[in-house]
């Protein structure tokens, strides 16, 4: 017999949201920390009808999990979409602009107009709809989690498609983030084209 782990919390936040919003919106983003990647957002929303085992903070599922829960989501979700904003970006507009960019486009590629889009953190991208914030919303909101899914999952895959085009950088072990094996890499191997050049200011300056 299948094993059932249903955070029923998460689902009774947004049901009763849906009182007052019918269609919510579920946003993340996925590698605001890196120093090398692009940055991912998903949106997600779901209905009432949707309950999904496992579903949880993106952070507290095993990479195995994840992967299968992607897919559930994926086949559930009345609409999705998972945006990015690129490593030039970042340089550009500043790594917090640049996820509140490609929430932005998680968003408008959705198709639906939600009613009230639930941004997971502290701070708002700027939209044509209701928004709100919602601190720790991945282990609040059942369509934050299942956002928070969908970027964690589709940027460990683009990580490790840059491990195969970089693998001198190990990428798929580290997946961007400073790590020790990183900060050795990069000093052997020096910034590479897709590494962020204001995170690694002083290490791009000597090199």
């Amino acid at each position: 017999m299948a094993r059932i782990i249903l955070h029923k919390e998460l689902f009774d936040y947004d049901t009763e949201l849906r009182k007052a919003y019918p269609v919510i919106c579920g946003v993340d983003e996925a590698g605001r920390g890196p120093l090398a990647g692009d940055v991912y957002a998903a949106a997600v929303i779901l209905n009432d009808s949707v309950l999904i085992n496992y579903l949880n903070d993106s952070k507290k599922i095993s990479e195995k999990r994840r992967e299968l829960l992607y897919d559930e989501v994926i086949d559930k979700a009345d609409a999705y979409c998972v945006a990015t904003a690129s490593v030039e970006e970042i340089d550009k507009i500043n790594i917090l602009q640049a996820a509140m960019l490609a929430m932005k486009r998680a968003i408008s590629g959705l198709g639906v107009k939600p009613d009230l889009a639930l941004i997971d953190g502290n701070r708002l991208p700027e939209l044509e709809c209701e928004s709100r914030y919602v601190i720790h919303g991945d282990a609040v909101s059942a369509s934050i989690a299942a956002a928070s899914i969908l970027a964690k999952v589709s940027r460990d895959r683009y990580m490790r498609e840059l491990d195969e085009k970089y693998p001198q950088y190990c990428f798929s072990q580290h997946k961007g983030y400073g790590t020790k094996l990183h900060y050795e890499k990069l000093e052997e191997f020096g910034i590479s084209e897709v590494h962020r050049k204001t995170f690694l200011k002083k290490l791009y300056e000597k090199k």
